[in-house]
């Protein structure tokens, strides 16, 4: 069956996303390196440039959607039901020994840097890696970067290779033993910016800062 050149364009923006457990110099994340790598390099900073968008505008890509996951209390949560507020929604594991800390970090830091308008601003952070990532604990995992961010995993019944697909995230287990539970997950870094209408509006790659970060939500709120 032949690629279309939409399709093709979506393939490369999943690769060119997708990074291991350790920090890239880069703003805009590689194709995948191994996660056993040890090199650790500070997220590169993005500089604000006032009237311009930091990140990649998506508002004419085919990307995003509704779903379901199990928020931290183990209730269903909807990104729906966010609608009237810009979220933030990156997608990672509680495991993840550099990037997602670091990813979160930046957006405890972005909501400081909005001030009032942070009351207009949720950070969701959605689990790859629900065989080890429970409602409770990734809940507690969030909150730990900032009280009012949400942690989310798919449970029984809820389609987490179909949410991926949504959002172009990959994911896959690396250095992981026959029955060992002790392994890293390569995933996609980022995170998108979603406006108040529940669209899909911005991709902010790992690495912007969160100036760059704020700036973007600023224009959307």
């Amino acid at each position: 069956m032949p690629i279309t050149t939409k399709n093709f364009v979506f393939s490369v923006f999943a690769l060119t996303a997708l990074a291991a457990c350790q920090p890239k110099q880069e703003a805009v994340p590689e194709a995948p390196t191994s996660a056993t790598q040890t090199t650790k390099a500070a997220p590169a900073q993005k500089a604000t440039v006032p009237g311009q968008i930091n990140g990649t505008d998506m508002r004419k890509e085919d990307i995003g959607g509704d779903f379901e996951m199990t928020d931290g209390e183990g209730k269903p949560f909807r990104l729906s039901n966010l609608k009237g507020s810009v979220v933030v929604l990156s997608f990672g594991y509680t495991h993840c020994p550099d990037v997602c800390p670091t990813e979160l970090l930046t957006y405890s830091d972005t909501l400081k840097q909005l001030g009032d308008d942070a009351k207009n601003v949720k950070v969701v952070f959605a689990s790859v890696d629900p065989e080890r990532d429970t409602p409770a604990l990734i809940g507690k995992y969030a909150k730990q970067f900032h009280p009012d961010f949400i942690g989310i995993t798919a449970t029984e019944g809820q389609a987490l290779p179909v949410i991926k697909q949504q959002y172009r995230v990959v994911s896959a287990k690396v250095n992981q033993k026959e029955d060992n539970a002790n392994y890293l997950v390569d995933h996609t870094s980022g995170a998108y910016l979603i406006d108040k209408e529940g669209e899909v509006a911005i991709f902010s790659p790992y690495g912007t800062g969160p100036e760059a970060v704020a700036a973007d939500i600023r224009t959307l709120l």
